[in-house]
């Protein structure tokens, strides 16, 4: 084995492995993610990483994500919430690789108090990088929003992950516009276009009333000549709009909110938060996760 380690985020789309040397990072690769390799999760791993293996056998390999699911690599356990970034990693698989240790992070685990249970994995090693790179967000209340197809609303207090919440809005969307007759098939060309639906599509969603609104989307195109980008965005700030307002309900979200993801995603949660009376602070989803996979310094 030689000088250099690698750690990962293995998602349902993407498989991102970034090498590491004295601290430093020094390369990065990308290969399919967990939904495209079922079943052949090693092999994909191996294809991956191959030309880093030509130096060798890295001296440690650290993965979260999908990595651990069921349907993963090897399966991890979850942690019960409430959890801290030391228990987080207590719980992780590990085992060997062709003589190079393996750790694929636990996932975590939590039930509400109306006994809906609830399961995350990837998006915690973001919220503990994240605390790792800024030690403030370790002490008092804080809520922690990372959007993304299964979007996490989570509590943390005093460093700890107490409850979260799990809306799959992105799915919702993604379903509504590839598979519905709200929905063309197509992504916007015109952003313009675009952002004024999405606009419209968060003053509707003030009312609450996400089913009546929705055939809007066609509707609109039908009757007032409302464009393909109009109605995109329009269902994308429709149901954005209607889960920030079911989560202020829900977990009674304070005045602000901290955003950790892709940026064009969380600036439109930002947006939709700030139309609700709720400020935000956004960090970078990569640069937390490789925090909270031991990077510090990023």
């Amino acid at each position: 084995m030689n000088g250099y380690a690698v750690v990962g985020d293995w998602g349902t789309s993407r498989l991102r492995l970034f090498r590491v040397e004295n601290g430093v990072l020094t390369a990065r690769c990308d290969g399919p993610g967990i939904g495209a390799v079922r079943g052949a999760a090693e092999a994909a791993f191996a294809d991956t990483i191959a030309p880093w293996l030509t130096d060798g056998l890295p001296g440690s390999i650290t993965l979260c994500g999908m990595a651990g699911a069921r349907e993963g690599w090897v399966e991890a356990p979850y942690a019960d919430c409430p959890a801290d970034a030391a228990l987080w990693r207590q719980a992780a698989m590990r085992f060997d690789w062709r003589g190079a240790p393996v750790a694929i992070m636990a996932g975590l685990a939590c039930q509400g108090a109306d006994g809906i249970a609830d399961v995350m994995r990837g998006e915690e090693t973001q919220i503990f990088g994240a605390i790792a790179r800024d030690p403030a967000l370790g002490a008092g209340r804080h809520m922690i929003v990372l959007p993304g197809t299964h979007n996490k609303w989570s509590l943390v207090e005093d460093g700890r992950i107490t409850a979260f919440r799990t809306m799959p809005t992105g799915e919702i969307f993604a379903l509504l516009r590839d598979h519905s007759t709200l929905g063309l098939k197509v992504g916007a060309a015109n952003p313009v276009e675009e952002a004024a639906g999405f606009a419209e599509g968060l003053d509707r969603a003030h009312d609450g009333k996400l089913l009546q609104s929705l055939f809007a989307a066609r509707a609109m195109r039908l009757r007032q000549g409302r464009s393909p980008d109009w109605a995109l965005g329009y269902l994308s700030g429709l149901l954005i709009g209607c889960e920030v307002a079911e989560m202020r309900d829900t977990l009674g979200v304070t005045d602000s909110i901290i955003l950790i993801g892709d940026a064009r995603l969380s600036a439109r949660y930002a947006q939709a938060l700030d139309r609700q009376g709720v400020a935000t602070h956004m960090l970078d989803g990569d640069a937390c996760a490789l925090a909270g996979l031991g990077l510090r310094e990023i």
